[in-house]
């Protein structure tokens, strides 16, 4: 017997019927980041003088009901262009788990 299914916060669906979706939301390479840059100098300053450089970045987790295929993705590209990156300065990555 395997261990008992738990189920996620939305109806009767199992944690197994949802998957993961993650979106990176990072600053165009060609964009000043002074967050990054800030990390960076106190990253030194604390004895890390290794570091180069840090580009800061946002990370979302969404969970999506049923499998991570191909349309679902596409719906999420949409979502991350549309409310999640200023396609200005951001550029996304999408990274799916079933």
């Amino acid at each position: 017997m395997g261990p008992p299914e738990r189920h996620a916060a939305a109806g009767s669906r199992t944690l197994r019927d949802v998957a993961r979706v993650v979106v990176d939301v990072m600053l165009k390479p060609e964009i000043h980041d002074p967050q990054g840059e800030a990390i960076a100098s106190a990253g030194r300053r604390l004895g890390f003088g290794q570091i180069l450089g840090v580009r800061q970045g946002k990370r979302f987790e969404l969970e999506i009901p049923g499998p991570a295929d191909e349309a679902a993705v596409a719906r999420i590209a949409e979502l991350a262009a549309e409310l999640l990156a200023n396609p200005v300065i951001e550029e996304f990555e999408i990274h799916a788990r079933p």
